[in-house]
């Protein structure tokens, strides 16, 4: 299979797991705030904002397999947990940064764009997929 135009294969199934683990908007956002500093899990989580308890350890543990955060753990009582990104996991923030600029410009377009959709399925007695 020939590459896209991104120069990714559309057979490889780990780039595509790759992908969906950083195109996942709970992983965007851990690794935009630990691209600051290392946190504690209750402060990304309300840093975070929306993310329940249990997304955000799916979340974290992911990132962290894939070696993008690293897990600190230290022995006090109670345990003190630190997560911060890894130099992998660091590199991830310049393009991350890029997309969510991108956004950020572009939501206005993306906005008009869905109500015009939306408006046009409505019209025709639709039901299209959000």
């Amino acid at each position: 299979m020939e590459p896209t135009e991104l120069g990714i294969s559309g057979d490889c199934k780990i780039t595509g797991q790759i992908l969906a683990r950083i195109g996942d908007k709970w992983s965007v956002f851990v690794i935009g705030s630990l691209a600051h500093r290392t946190m504690r899990f209750n402060e990304l989580k309300r840093r975070i904002g929306g993310v329940s308890q249990r997304m955000l350890t799916l979340t974290l543990r992911g990132l962290e397999r894939d070696g993008l955060v690293r897990r600190t753990v230290y022995p006090t009582i109670p345990p003190r947990v630190d997560y911060d990104l890894t130099p992998l996991g660091r590199t991830l923030v310049i393009p991350l940064r890029g997309i969510a600029d991108w956004a950020g410009a572009h939501i206005d377009e993306v906005i008009a764009s869905r109500t015009a959709y939306d408006s046009e399925a409505d019209a025709a007695g639709e039901k299209r997929a959000a």
